[in-house]
């Protein structure tokens, strides 16, 4: 089993370019992607087309960080001839593994020799079925049912048992540490096929987990509304203060779950992670830094948090609102113009609100991913102001390039929002 950080991987999600970008910024060893329908996240994110694969595998091997391709939904017949489509793509543009749960795809990837990932929606639970999975694939995502001590006693056994994958070495466990959890066992839901004919597992989920819900008494037909908690929505998964038993457990891969998440999330939860990876390697791992990286966290979409099964929990524990509890929320204002590197000076167009100096703000695109700082300095049209409202050109320090289309954020703490 490992003691520190070092050969651990941190997976990072990407359902975007500035995603993309902003994992790669923020210390991702790897990203993973879904392209067309045939992911779990068709529906919430702006999934790629096959056609961007080739950028996204250039674009992270300029990076040294890995490429894989989740393509983990239910398949059915009329699925295999995009499916094989999109797999040959896959390997023809330079991903570096499939992630797949349906066997029809891992046998397609075995066939033309891409390598494999086992996605935690086959619910792998036990050795027996990682031997099993072992002749197809070199790293396994465990169910997220799992407790750390049943983790650990995998990890073991792989070493014990000699467990190898196709590339000859022993076989890896990864797992997820930060996220959304679904109720159903991993995220294996049916609530939204039988009402709506939306099926979770085609990656067109409605969650209708996230809701209020009114319980009826069939005899007298007095209502009552569930107060307090939902009782479907979990909290979020966070595992940054028990990262260092997660290694311990002799796991390879650190999961961070949000491909239908912004930019910016992908950027600070990335770089929390990463941080705290290099400490435990560093011997710097500390409650104070703990707290700290906690906070951090709670600025960008979380339904709360708790540490999902891993201490043995038999109960989850739920959200009592349906949205997020971010303590910072970012308020859209405008699009990047121009830049003039020599001076360090950034162009926006304001399309909505108002700023003024002092405001922390936010530029977030394809090209450099998140970018924050507080405003200092600001021009309207060449003028020194203090202020700017909708439809001013304005002009700013900014320390990051600025390409045309660049998102610009403020940024408010939760209780002026």
């Amino acid at each position: 089993m490992k003691s520190s950080g070092e050969n651990v991987m941190i997976l990072s999600p990407a359902g975007s370019f500035e995603a993309l970008t902003a994992a790669i910024q923020a210390g991702a060893n790897a990203i993973y992607f879904g392209v067309e329908q045939l992911n779990m996240r068709a529906r919430s994110a702006n999934y790629f087309t096959i056609e961007d694969m080739q950028s996204i595998a250039h674009q992270c091997k300029q990076s040294n960080v890995k490429a894989y391709l989740t393509l983990n939904t239910v398949l059915y017949d009329y699925d295999m001839q995009l499916m094989r489509k999109i797999v040959s793509s896959a390997k023809e543009s330079g991903v570096d593994s499939i992630i797949a749960s349906d066997h029809a795809a891992m046998m397609y990837a075995k066939s033309i020799g891409i390598p494999l990932h086992i996605s935690t929606q086959a619910s792998v639970s036990n050795i027996e079925t990682v031997e099993f999975y072992s002749s197809f694939a070199d790293v396994i995502v465990l169910a997220r049912e799992l407790s750390l001590k049943q983790v650990a006693e995998i990890t073991r056994e792989i070493t014990r048992r000699d467990i190898k994958g196709p590339s000859g070495n022993l076989v890896k466990i990864e797992v997820f540490v930060h996220g959304a959890l679904c109720m159903a066992i991993s995220g294996k839901c049916h609530l939204s096929l039988h009402s709506h004919f939306a099926s979770a597992n085609r990656g067109a989920c409605l969650q209708n987990c996230r809701r209020p819900y009114v319980v009826t008494d069939k005899e007298e037909g007095i209502e009552f509304e569930v107060d307090n908690e939902y009782i479907m929505s979990a909290k979020d998964l966070c595992t940054i203060d028990i990262l260092d038993q997660m290694i311990d457990a002799g796991v390879s891969v650190l999961k961070i779950e949000g491909r239908g998440r912004a930019a910016d999330y992908v950027s600070m939860v990335t770089k929390c992670y990463k941080e705290a990876v290099d400490a435990i390697g560093s011997g710097g791992y500390t409650q104070e830094k703990i707290v700290y990286w906690k906070n951090e966290l709670s600025k960008v979409y979380n339904r709360g948090f708790w540490e999902g099964y891993y201490l043995g929990r038999h109960l989850g524990e739920w959200a009592d609102q349906p949205g997020s509890i971010a303590t910072e929320k970012k308020v859209y204002l405008g699009k990047g113009s121009r830049y003039y590197p020599k001076i360090g000076v950034g162009e926006f167009v304001l399309e909505t609100g108002t700023l003024v100096t002092g405001d922390t703000l936010m530029v977030i695109g394809r090209s450099e991913g998140v970018s924050r700082e507080e405003l200092k300095e600001l021009r309207v049209d060449g003028v020194e102001t203090k202020t700017a409202k909708k439809g001013d050109v304005i002009s700013m320090p900014w320390a990051t390039k600025v390409s045309k289309d660049d998102k610009l954020y403020k940024i408010l703490e939760d209780k002026y929002v």
